[in-house]
């Protein structure tokens, strides 16, 4: 059994490991000081939201992490989705959907007006979970990044 709940600062070393391993999804190099860096800073600052999938005996094997943005059109807050990771052995277990439905009850509980994420065109089991938990693809906008030269 897996359960889903808020993380706290006593979670740290697990969840920093949790997030390297996340970015190294993304074909980052493995950083656990800075991830744990990264994440004790979200944490002290209360800047995001992170939930976290434990197991029966009591070890942390994914997690979702939302930043709060505001749609001005809206005018109402809006979740930004940025971060969501289940550890391979326990990929298939329904525990990305558990983690996407605690944030669907964020957005409820804050008034907020939805979720936003993005997700690389490569992750194919992203692209084929969102369509099934009630996201729909955005192909009306275009999203332009700029990063500091």
């Amino acid at each position: 059994m897996t359960y889903i709940r808020e993380t706290t600062l006593a979670d740290l070393n697990y969840l920093a490991d949790l997030f390297d391993k996340y970015r190294m999804f993304y074909d980052y190099e493995s950083d656990l000081k800075g991830a744990g860096d990264f994440i004790a800073e979200r944490l002290r600052l209360t800047d995001s939201k992170i939930f976290v999938a434990e197991t029966d005996n009591k070890r942390l094997v994914g997690f979702v992490q939302l930043y709060p943005l505001y749609s001005s059109t809206r005018m109402k807050r809006l979740w930004l989705l940025n971060d969501l990771f289940v550890d391979k052995e326990h990929r298939g277990k329904g525990i990305s959907v558990q983690l996407i439905n605690i944030s669907k009850e964020l957005c409820k509980q804050t008034n907020a007006c939805g979720l936003f994420l993005e997700t690389a065109k490569t992750n194919l089991a992203g692209n084929t979970l969102y369509p099934k938990v009630g996201f729909s693809l955005d192909t009306g906008h275009n999203f332009y990044f700029w990063d500091i030269p």
